[in-house]
């Protein structure tokens, strides 16, 4: 390649005929590809000059088509790329906005700030996605963006842009299986799902929880204490009634189980959730949302770690059913999955469930 032959299709770039300028940009494009050599920066900005003027004159598909040549170009002409990479096509747009290395994170910054979510889901796919490019998809990214984000293994997130996408995510289904999903997600901000996810969701997080080394969960502990503690509502109007018997019984050493049967029989709520804090050791908002919501469940996590016996949590589970015209029969059902549960994996979840407790924030709610 000589410069003699550049300079000779320059001159071409005069026709006024569109089909002549096609063939032009086509040459110059064949041109830029004819040698693996380095180029002098001189020469690589007069490619680049070339190229941008003529692509900005030419249809989407002809666009398109060098958008495709020079998504794996490496050095490739910037400014072509970038001005390919904004194009309001995203046709044009997405070979350059999922693989090219040319693009620059600041190039794909502006392009998340400024596209749409055809765009933004093309940088989701990137093999890399830089932090602070996730974290503008994060803020602008509808959920089908998101969710690509989050299946991609490559897209790097803060702990502060993982915290937003589980606000998110909290009192949206639409992202529970991506978010569950993401091996990423810090094991706390995991656990935080628990209580608004399915089934099979649920789980996955135990199952992920049974494999979290003891250091690794302390570390996450840590990280979620302040976090978690400061998430939940105020106490109810009995509460400080029910703390205070509760710490008689306990000076008496009569907090038993059977003791919290009792309360929960006689419809003693806020006793029941204060004992049950107390023998678990688990804070007071997770206990009352496990009652609120019925959570048989979580409510066998809790047990199984306490050390309470199978019958103890199936009285429990009749109790809580008691409008529950099938309550034995389910109550059956929560008793194969509290046999069925992993001690350990009940210990390591709970340990996520205690941190408000840990905090002393409690007290202050």
């Amino acid at each position: 390649m000589t410069r003699t032959k550049l300079h000779d299709l320059i001159e071409l770039a005069q026709e006024p005929s569109s089909e002549r300028r096609r063939e032009l940009l086509r040459g110059v494009t064949d041109l830029f590809f004819t040698t693996d050599d380095p180029r002098a920066p001189g020469e690589m900005a007069l490619f680049d000059d070339v190229l941008t003027q003529l692509a900005g004159d030419m249809e989407e598909a002809v666009r398109a088509e060098l958008a495709q040549r020079m998504s794996g170009a490496d050095p490739a002409p910037a400014g072509l790329i970038r001005a390919l990479a904004r194009d309001a096509s995203i046709e044009v747009a997405r070979p350059l906005l999922e693989g090219s290395t040319a693009l620059t994170e600041d190039d794909l910054l502006s392009v998340a700030r400024t596209r749409g979510q055809d765009h933004l889901r093309a940088i989701s796919q990137r093999p890399v996605v830089p932090m602070s490019v996730s974290e503008a998809i994060v803020e602008r990214g509808d959920d089908e963006t998101l969710g690509t984000l989050l299946a991609n293994s490559g897209a790097e997130m803060s702990r502060e842009t993982h915290e937003m996408v589980v606000d998110r995510a909290l009192d949206n289904p639409a992202l529970h299986q991506a978010v569950v999903a993401r091996k990423a997600l810090p094991v706390d901000l995991l656990n935080e799902m628990y209580f608004v996810v399915e089934a099979r969701l649920r789980d996955q997080i135990l199952e992920r929880n049974s494999e979290v080394d003891p250091e690794a969960l302390d570390q996450a502990l840590a990280a979620g204490r302040k976090r978690l503690a400061a998430r939940d509502g105020a106490l109810p109007g009995d509460y400080a009634e029910a703390e205070k018997a509760v710490r008689i019984l306990r000076l008496r050493g009569a907090i038993t189980p059977p003791v919290l049967a009792g309360f929960l029989r006689n419809r003693e709520t806020t006793k029941f959730l204060v004992a049950l804090c107390e023998l678990a050791d688990i804070d007071f908002h997770t206990a009352r949302r496990i009652l609120e919501r019925r959570e048989l469940d979580a409510l066998s996590i809790v047990c199984k770690a306490a050390g309470f016996d199978r019958s103890l949590y199936l009285t429990f589970a009749v109790l809580i059913l008691d409008r529950d015209s099938n309550a034995m029969g389910r109550a059956r059902e929560y008793g194969q999955l509290y046999e069925s549960l992993p001690l350990e994996a009940a210990q390591r979840t709970i340990r996520f469930w205690r941190m408000r407790r840990q905090t002393g924030d409690v007290a202050a709610a």
